[in-house]
């Protein structure tokens, strides 16, 4: 079976499917990556993809290159001739799918999170549903991430009934992230982790302005944002905000890395304040490694974060409630801290198991094709 995966950057497909991809190798598909060209292309090709480059602009809707990234896409799938192809992100669920159709290529897309386009009720938000309920016409089967999304997607009636089906986002491969073998010596200082983008919507702002408050009241705890930013997001924080929030010593901005496990395990605790999500891997890390969570109560957050069991759920946009769950994490005994913990690992493991979404993905391509590799797809 010849499988394509399209993603928005090569990066998620290393990050995110690699396990799929694996699986999908060793029961003998031939699987090609396309995707925006970075430093992990090669990887992919290492690890036995057939990579293919494709621009793509994910920062924003424009109607010529979106126009040019369905044709260019349809040049690529005439080329590769799939078997099937799987979407993720937006502009593969969207162009992806209306260039496999134009071919008659049956298509699996998985709706990672509605980004911030479903945000606000505007022109855009309403053009993006126009979009949506185009493309999803032709889909094979249509993966959401929390059932929130999908509850959207069946209300404004943008997906037929019967065709989708709710998984545990990416899943989480259990091996990788558990609790380090080395401990690290506990820090004087309680440590707060805030692993994003720096973009407004997942919250950054109000984690700032809840870390002030804290720091105004004399709380002494290490306050870390750790991820990349996106200046040329139109929600990207600038940045000269960001130096302005390291020089005057409000959060340590720690950067980017290719292991986050290190700075989980230093954590006391992780944050995600986000506005909304699909199954925000962070927390999903961090769960697996048995670390408390405070998260806002809001779809995808509260799909992996339980009130009191697991982590702390703080109100939208409400910086005072944020310093207070912080507060309440601070000084919560250590024990119970270690309960919290420990309910995460629990949870993770009977409900996001990585394996879950392979063998989600398996059974589908084996019902859209049962006569091609049936019994090699099956052989988990």
């Amino acid at each position: 079976m010849k499988i394509a995966i399209v993603l928005n950057t090569s990066w998620n497909i290393y990050n995110f499917r690699m396990g799929l991809i694996k699986t999908l190798i060793s029961q003998g598909a031939e699987v090609h990556a396309v995707a925006p060209h970075d430093e992990y292309s090669s990887i992919l090709e290492d690890h036995g993809c057939v990579y293919h480059k494709v621009r793509m602009d994910s920062r924003g809707a424009n109607p010529v290159k979106d126009l040019a990234l369905t044709l260019e896409l349809f040049k690529i799938y005439q080329k590769i001739k799939p078997d099937i192809i799987l979407h993720f992100t937006i502009k593969p669920n969207i162009y992806g799918t209306l260039a496999a159709h134009m071919l008659g290529i049956p298509t699996i897309n998985n709706v990672c999170g509605l980004g911030t386009v479903f945000l606000k009720d505007n022109v855009v938000s309403k053009i993006a549903m126009v979009l949506y309920k185009w493309a999803f016409k032709y889909p094979n089967k249509v993966f959401f991430q929390n059932g929130d999304d999908e509850l959207l997607f069946k209300r404004n009636k943008l997906i037929a009934e019967g065709l989708s089906e709710v998984i545990p986002g990416s899943g989480i491969n259990l091996s990788t992230f558990k609790p380090l073998d080395n401990k690290v010596e506990r820090k004087k200082k309680f440590t707060f982790l805030l692993i994003s983008r720096l973009i407004i919507d997942k919250g950054v702002i109000e984690y700032v302005k809840a870390v002030e408050i804290l720091r105004k009241r004399g709380y002494e705890a290490e306050f870390q944002i750790l991820g990349a930013t996106d200046t040329l997001h139109k929600r990207g924080i600038p940045a000269h905000i960001i130096d302005e929030w390291t020089t005057s010593g409000v959060i340590n901005y720690l950067g980017t890395t290719k292991d986050v496990r290190k700075y989980i395990s230093e954590a006391d605790c992780v944050l995600l304040p986000s506005y909304r999500e699909g199954t925000p891997r962070t927390l999903l890390e961090a769960a697996s490694m048995k670390k408390p969570i405070i998260a806002t109560d809001v779809p995808g957050c509260r799909n992996i974060v339980q009130h009191k069991y697991n982590g702390l759920l703080c109100k939208l946009k409400d910086v005072e409630d944020l310093a207070d769950k912080m507060i309440e994490m601070y000084h919560m005994p250590l024990s119970l801290r270690d309960v919290l913990g420990q309910n995460g690992r629990k949870l993770v493991e009977e409900k996001f198991d990585e394996q879950i979404v392979i063998d989600k993905y398996i059974n589908s391509l084996s019902e859209l094709k049962p006569d091609i590799h049936q019994k090699e797809l099956l052989a988990l």
